[in-house]
């Protein structure tokens, strides 16, 4: 018993550290993904989109949804980086996987691809709703635009979408611009208007709307128009990230490599714009773009080298942080010109931008305000597309001692004159009165 037990301490004082290499901020590379399929020939179906991602170094593991061993932890750590669902119709997940684990899997800075169709079950709509995404309540209803559908939809139900109103983001979508549509198939979603964290990737035109296209409209529909979104990206405060689509087909092998022409265009192209959309996407998602990362806070007066433990008002200071973007490959300088830096003390004292090198350092000058207490340096940077940055570091700032203040005020001058013209008139005044007769 004895060597059993010691047999399986060796064991997991090897596994883990295997288990415990993740997705790390310095290093973004060679990560693991696990995929949920509810049929494994999804595999040969999107082999497309899978084979772009293990091209680009990532190791997928494959799995049916609802396997009764599926585990996204071990011994408390976590064995994926990330989670790709196309599974749609799944009503439960196996193993220990349910929508508040894959909450807990996000909430721990990991990231999340989830894929909807028609067949969409109340998990998958639950997990969407936990990331600011409604899809529309009624299952049957399609996305449905009789004058932005794609020629080729032999069906005639305006169903197969070529959508063009793309986020316009270079950091999102790549610098390389998408020329052709995007064809979709699928559900509508609307962004939840209180989650200021989700974002419209994929916008329908303002003449679509939600329905059932094989029964006639009693109602209004809900969803119309450009507030229908068709993909959606979220990145938390945490910078995870999450892709919401509602059409698994938008991933598929057939409208990837499926020709399109959008209804009253004369533009025809061979390919569609899918694979560069869902590659540049899943480029984003999974942080090989966008992503930021700052070294210390540092700061002197002018002329020193050593950071103080407090400054005086009124000292003049140097500041500056080194800020690197990941490039996929390795980390390269971040150029921008809108990095501020707050001198901070219950509300910003001293706001400046910082200027650049271009080489990653981003510095400023400035002199202390004129108020004693505890600051704070704090740079905080939100910018569309890119991996949020939070740097703040405190320090003291006191008042001049007693020494310390100037022999004579210029500003007081007036009141030293008033001082010695009334001492002299004085005794001018008791000059007159005692000796003049």
């Amino acid at each position: 018993m004895m060597n059993l037990s010691r047999s399986v301490a060796l064991i997991s004082l090897f596994l883990l550290p295997l288990l415990s290499f993740s997705f790390s901020v310095d290093n973004p590379t060679d990560r693991r993904v696990l995929v949920l399929l509810d049929d494994l020939s999804l595999k040969s179906s999107h082999s497309i989109f899978f084979n772009t991602l293990k091209s680009r170094g990532f190791d997928l593991d494959f799995k049916l949804a609802e396997d009764s061993k599926l585990a996204l932890q071990r011994y408390g750590q976590y064995l994926y980086d990330g989670l790709i669902i196309f599974a749609p119709s799944t009503e439960r997940l196996g193993g220990s996987l349910d929508s508040k684990s894959i909450a807990d899997f996000i909430d721990s800075g990991r990231d999340l691809i989830l894929s909807a169709d028609t067949s969409a079950s109340d998990l998958i709509r639950g997990i969407a709703t936990e990331c600011g995404v409604d899809f529309d309540e009624d299952s049957s209803a399609v996305v449905i635009d009789h004058t932005s559908f794609s020629v080729s939809d032999v069906d005639g139900d305006h169903t197969l979408i070529a959508a063009d109103d793309l986020v316009k983001s270079d950091v999102i979508l790549g610098k390389t611009k998408i020329e052709a549509p995007v064809l979709f198939r699928g559900v509508a979603h609307s962004l939840n208007p209180t989650n200021n964290l989700v974002l419209k990737v994929l916008s329908a035109s303002p003449s679509a709307y939600s329905a059932n296209p094989s029964s006639k409209l009693s109602s209004p529909p809900q969803l119309t128009g450009s507030a229908i979104s068709l993909v959606s990206v979220m990145q938390a405060r945490n910078n995870a990230r999450v892709v919401i689509s509602g059409s698994l087909q938008l991933f598929s092998d057939r409208l990837i490599r499926s020709g399109v022409q959008k209804a009253g265009s004369p533009n025809q192209y061979e390919k569609s714009g899918n694979e560069q959309f869902v590659t540049e996407l899943s480029k984003w998602v999974f942080h090989e773009r966008g992503h930021l990362k700052a070294g210390s806070l540092v700061h002197h007066r002018v002329g020193e080298t050593d950071e103080p433990a407090i400054y005086r008002i009124k000292d003049d200071l140097e500041f500056s942080v080194e800020i690197y973007e990941w490039s996929g490959k390795s980390w390269e300088p971040y150029v921008a010109n809108d990095v501020q830096v707050q001198f901070y003390m219950m509300s910003p004292y001293v706001l400046k931008t910082l200027s650049t090198d271009k080489k990653g350092l981003f510095h400023t000058s400035f002199k202390v305000p004129d108020v004693y207490g505890v600051f704070q340096f704090k740079v905080e940077y939100e910018k569309l597309g890119y991996s949020t940055l939070s740097l703040s570091k405190q320090i003291p700032v006191r008042p001049y001692r007693h020494n310390e203040y100037e022999r004579f005020i210029p500003t007081a001058y007036p009141y030293y004159g008033a001082c010695f013209t009334t001492m002299a008139g004085f005794f001018v005044f008791s000059f007159v009165y005692l000796y003049h007769k």
